[in-house]
């Protein structure tokens, strides 16, 4: 069987985790941080970050855009990436900018755990800044359609899922929820999916 190792509050994590649930495929979760001692994380990434998936043959597949993709291909079934060309590159220009911001975020928790006396002011501005850009970017291109690229559910909304469970769980003080109504709206919806329900964290 097939095994991913990652951590419960790892937004990339939890977009694999998503789509296995999505794509309704076996895989065992490994609930590893690569920094705790023992970890097997580097052993099949080395970079020693999470995701990584571990195929039947110990073939390691990372980070999450990719594992996901190769999930997608594995699994004909519910497809959460289309197969023409313009829709995919909606669906993956959506992918981009959702895990862009959850990036930025990362850096500011990661700045925030420093010292407050050693915090760099200009990085937690800049950061700011991507995050504000990129959740009105997704508000405004979401607008009033049911779904991130259209009519369907699919790795766009998996995507902006999770980077928004990310920033309501570590940078609460982001209140997109009132600023952008429309991605309250998505996200709510999201919450009723088994795949989100079953994968929401909390904090640890």
């Amino acid at each position: 069987m097939m095994k991913l190792f990652g951590t419960l509050t790892s937004p990339y994590t939890r977009k694999v985790r998503v789509a296995l649930i999505e794509k309704r495929m076996e895989c065992e979760f490994v609930i590893e941080a690569p920094h705790t001692p023992g970890s097997h994380v580097k052993t099949f990434n080395p970079l020693g970050k999470i995701p990584v998936l571990v195929l039947d043959d110990e073939t390691a597949i990372y980070d999450s855009r990719v594992i996901v993709e190769h999930l997608d291909n594995a699994s004909p079934g519910h497809r959460l990436i289309p197969d023409d060309n313009r829709p995919r590159t909606q669906v993956r220009r959506w992918e981009a900018l959702a895990d862009g911001c959850t990036d930025a975020a990362v850096a500011v928790l990661m700045e925030l755990r420093r010292e407050s006396a050693h915090q760099d002011e200009s990085l937690l501005r800049r950061q700011h800044e991507k995050i504000n850009s990129a959740l009105l970017t997704m508000a405004d291109d979401l607008g009033n359609k049911p779904w991130c690229t259209g009519d369907f559910f699919n790795l766009a909304d998996i995507a902006t899922g999770c980077c928004l469970g990310f920033l309501a769980l570590r940078l609460p003080a982001t209140d997109w929820r009132n600023d952008y109504p429309q991605l309250a709206r998505l996200a709510d919806k999201l919450a009723l999916r088994p795949s989100f329900r079953d994968t929401n964290a909390q904090p640890q």
